[in-house]
């Protein structure tokens, strides 16, 4: 009788699984999180402790870590395992929602953000920015020679000594589709092919940062998170807003973005996470911490401990119009990044 029990158990359990079937608990709600861990753990762990809600996170490898994650996400549809995407760039995010991946909720404490970093139909927020920003090593380059603009990355006189992670990945690939949906293809193809030939491409933003603190670059593009690590160790850099003079394009900041992915199995939870996250502390915190994010809510009066002695002047942009553009801009930027592992 009992191997006859044991017998019906296995085969419901086989039953279940090939039917697809899986159960988690009601106090849990699962994140896939593109923020560096040491920045959006202590976050999540502190929301764990006050709600009792179990945080189940996972994390991608540094240099693609977006794409796995959305790739995840995609490869999940039909059973999606996420609940809460926190996603440290907005591109990809923008993806999701253009396949129709995401969950709409409109948030209570999302009144306070502008109205071009969140959208309109409760699809995604964003929050915490950062800025795209020249690193400069200040034992190679004279005060008198720092360079300003996105476009000093082109110039010959600095061949083979500026660098720049490879635009197909991260925060550079939504600064790509950015130049691509701002300038057009051709203005921007031009500008990438320039870029491929003068500078070093790296596999990150970190890998640019940790280059020119080293002294093995004179100066590439970064995300202040960053660069102002290398300046936390010690290094002999400077952090440089591109572009702020009158008719120049001004500093692009790309927001992290929270999703709520369709059909996930803890909507509610999803939502107080979301709800959480979107709370005027945790933008102070990122902050005053080390990854020094910019607010984006109105209702933070804290400063990233990045800002510059004067008012930055930052990019306007149209994300959505820049999600429309990555497919042709993808194709393109591997066309010409293609001999660059």
């Amino acid at each position: 009788m009992i191997r006859h029990i044991a017998v019906a158990c296995l085969s419901s359990v086989l039953l279940a699984s090939a039917a697809g079937c899986w159960s988690r608990s009601e106090q849990e709600v699962v994140v896939y999180t593109a923020l560096d861990r040491e920045f959006s753990e202590p976050i999540l762990k502190d929301f764990q402790a006050a709600t009792g809600i179990q945080v189940l996170d996972k994390y991608d490898v540094e240099s693609t870590k977006t794409v796995g994650l959305v790739s995840a996400i995609i490869q999940e549809q039909s059973r999606p395992r996420c609940d809460v995407f926190w996603n440290n760039e907005i591109l990809h995010t923008l993806r999701l929602k253009k396949l129709g991946l995401l969950d709409v909720y409109h948030s209570p404490n999302a009144d306070s953000f502008p109205a071009n970093y969140r959208s309109s139909t409760g699809e995604w927020y964003g929050l915490a920015a950062r800025a795209r920003v020249l690193i400069v090593n200040t034992e190679l380059v004279q005060p008198d020679a720092l360079p300003t603009s996105i476009h000093d990355l082109t110039n010959p006189k600095w061949k083979g000594q500026v660098g720049i992670a490879k635009p197909l990945f991260g925060t550079t690939a939504t600064h790509a589709a950015v130049l691509f949906a701002t300038w057009g293809d051709e203005r921007a193809t031009e500008f990438f092919r320039a870029i491929q030939q003068n500078a070093e491409v790296m596999s990150g933003n970190k890998q640019v940062a940790t280059a020119v603190g080293r002294g093995q670059l004179a100066f590439g593009i970064t995300d202040t998170d960053d660069a102002i690590i290398e300046i936390d160790n010690g290094m002999p850099v400077a952090i440089v807003f591109p572009d702020q003079a009158e008719g120049e394009l001004g500093s692009l900041f790309i927001p992290n973005s929270l999703c709520i992915i369709k059909g996930s199995a803890n909507t509610a939870n999803a939502r107080r996470l979301i709800d959480y996250l979107l709370a005027p502390e945790v933008e102070t915190r990122l902050a005053t911490g080390p990854s020094a994010q910019f607010p984006i809510n109105t209702n933070v009066a804290t400063e990233s401990r990045v800002l510059a002695d004067r008012p930055i002047r930052w990019m306007e942009v149209d994300f959505d119009a820049a999600a429309e553009s990555w497919d042709k801009a993808a194709e393109i930027l591997r066309e010409i990044f293609v001999s660059v592992d």
